[in-house]
């Protein structure tokens, strides 16, 4: 019966078409429906023989009539009709048989069907659990990654921030800083103009004056003995305007005018070689220092004696500040004298030298660099201290480059000079007339 599960049963026409014959006990017959189906003694119960057709259809009949199942041949075609045509009506055995057939088979397809399903619904159970945990792992994957998206973000935000805050500190410096420095470039350029007026003014006056033909204005001690004293600022020193070579007159007695007048003599020099060999030697390597022979002579002969006053102390700060060109000299008004009060940072007083000690009315005061005190003195200590102010502004101008004079010319300047320091330390002076 496995043999035709699935199949619909036919009935064979009364005459049916001439069959081959396929191999020794097998026939094919073919049914209305044009399906070809082999038969053997299996289905019939006899032996196949070649040669005997008509015993074979007649062993189909009686198997049919005697209700055999597996003799009657079946029919691939669904229409009923063609189940009875050819062959007579279907008997009741083969209704049953068909009936148990049709049975067994629903059976098998509804238990395969049922093994299917089951089947199918527990792969399909562990795909969904499978899906489910795949889908869990996603989800944890997806939270850490938007987790880690988050905290990138937030550190991106936080560096962007930080790296915004660091540039503009550090523009804001820059802006302070490009600020402060044209500032002080526009201060140094305005110092550089001032300076380079006074270089061209010191060059004009120091190019136009010769021992020979000095310059007046740069050296007014060389005026007239008749004319009235005065004080010239060069640089920060007080130029004093003692002359050389002439003296005032003691007062005593008072020469007759009617006598004749006595020719001036006329004043010589003779240069000494060892003092020019000095010169020479300092002039090859300029210098302020005293290590040289000729400053150390300079300083021993005529500086040291001429600044060396009653109080030694402030001797010794005076010529500091003339060396390092620190010191200033300038006069005192005396209509503010009486309002100077007893508090007052000013050494000495209007009447009384803060040098030497003694009792003179002074009409000057010194101020040791910008932030010193003041220090009332006498006309002699004026007179001494300009004295040393112009020997050390003369050889500045050598170290400088603006003496444009040879090397004799320069060394008689300096001898004047030495002759102003010595004679000032003698105690002659010039004062102010009116």
């Amino acid at each position: 019966m496995d043999h035709f599960e699935g199949i619909h049963s036919v009935q064979i026409s009364s005459s049916p078409p001439p069959s081959t014959t396929a191999s020794p006990g097998y026939e094919i017959i073919k049914g209305k429906s044009g399906i070809s189906v082999y038969s053997s003694t299996v289905f019939f119960g006899k032996p196949d023989v070649l040669g005997q057709p008509a015993a074979r259809r007649k062993c189909s009949r009686d198997a049919e009539e005697i209700g055999c199942v597996v003799g009657r041949l079946v029919d691939l075609d669904p229409d009923p009709k063609s189940r009875v045509e050819g062959g007579g009506s279907a008997g009741p055995p083969s209704s049953r048989a068909h009936g148990v057939l049709s049975r067994h088979r629903s059976s098998s397809l509804e238990i395969k069907e049922k093994e299917i399903r089951e089947k199918g619904s527990e792969i399909l159970t562990e795909q969904l659990d499978a899906a489910k945990k795949e889908l869990k792992l996603k989800d944890k994957e997806c939270e850490r990654l938007s987790r880690v998206r988050n905290q990138l973000e937030q550190e991106l935000e936080e560096l962007t921030a930080s790296l915004f805050e660091e540039a503009h500190k550090m523009v804001n410096e820059a802006n302070v800083k490009q600020a402060g420095a044209e500032k002080q470039l526009k201060e140094a350029q305005g110092k550089i103009d001032v300076l380079q007026a006074e270089v061209t003014a010191l060059k004009t006056l120091v190019l136009t004056s010769t021992p020979s033909s000095p310059n007046r204005q740069l050296h007014p001690q060389l005026q007239a003995s008749g004319a009235r004293g005065g004080y010239r600022h060069v640089g920060s020193h007080v130029r004093n305007k003692s002359a050389s070579g002439a003296f005032p007159s003691v007062p005593g007695k008072q020469e007759n005018t009617s006598l004749s007048i006595q020719p001036a003599a006329k004043e010589d020099r003779e240069m000494d070689s060892v003092l020019y060999a000095e010169f020479l030697m300092w002039k090859e390597n300029l210098s302020v220092e005293r290590s040289s022979a000729f400053l150390s002579r300079v300083y021993r002969e005529d500086i040291g004696p001429c600044l060396s006053f009653t109080k030694s102390e402030l001797s010794q700060l005076v010529q500091s500040a003339v060396e390092n060109n620190s010191l200033t000299i300038e006069p005192v008004a005396m209509s503010a004298l009486p309002m100077v009060k007893a508090s007052a940072v000013e050494c000495g007083g209007p009447k009384k030298c803060a040098l030497s000690g003694m009792s003179r009315l002074c009409r000057h005061r010194i101020k040791l660099g910008d932030k010193g005190s003041y220090y009332c003195i006498s006309p002699s200590s004026r007179a001494r201290i300009t004295a040393v102010c112009n020997f050390f502004t003369y050889i500045r101008y050598i170290q400088q480059g603006l003496v444009r004079h040879d090397a004799e010319q320069m060394f008689w300047e300096v001898m004047r000079l030495r002759r102003e320091m010595a004679v000032a330390k003698l105690g002659f002076y010039l004062t102010d007339q009116g």
